[in-house]
């Protein structure tokens, strides 16, 4: 059997613990504040299967990105300049929240959605400050195959 003290002495916890509770739903939570980057780097890889959009900010850190095969475009119309301006629409629709107003355009890659893509940027609403052409040329490439003899 149980004392009279250890009784009181639960009683009291129980108490305890109530207004722990209670105070634990007095917390507000605190809302998490989007970073307001006002400038980016915008990276477009058109090849000639797909084109790939992604934005980050100055320090390379990615905001949003997006592809033609992710909005489900299928096969030869992954690689249309139509497919490559949707792609843009969908990555700026993400990075909207980060207050992004200038972009500075890397473009790799011969596919078709080069001039698209970057059109489609400067019609959502970006100022583009550069506009940089990084696609790799080869330096004399690689060895030839060697002639054939009939």
């Amino acid at each position: 059997m149980m004392d009279a003290k250890e009784i009181k002495s639960e009683k009291v916890k129980e108490t305890e613990t109530d207004q722990k509770s209670t105070d634990l739903k007095v917390e507000k939570k605190v809302k998490k504040i989007k970073k307001q980057i006002t400038s980016g780097q915008a990276t477009i890889k058109c090849s000639y299967n797909n084109t790939m959009v992604s934005i980050s900010d100055m320090a390379g850190n990615v905001l949003g990105w997006a592809t033609s095969g992710l909005l489900s475009f299928k096969g030869a119309k992954k690689a249309t300049p139509y497919a490559a301006t949707q792609v843009v629409a969908s990555v700026s629709e993400k990075v909207k929240k980060y207050g992004i107003r200038e972009l500075e355009v890397y473009v790799k890659g011969v596919g078709s959605g080069r001039e698209a893509s970057i059109r489609a940027l400067a019609n959502n609403g970006f100022n583009l400050i550069l506009i940089k052409d990084t696609t790799p040329i080869p330096h004399n490439g690689c060895r030839p195959k060697k002639p054939r003899r009939v």
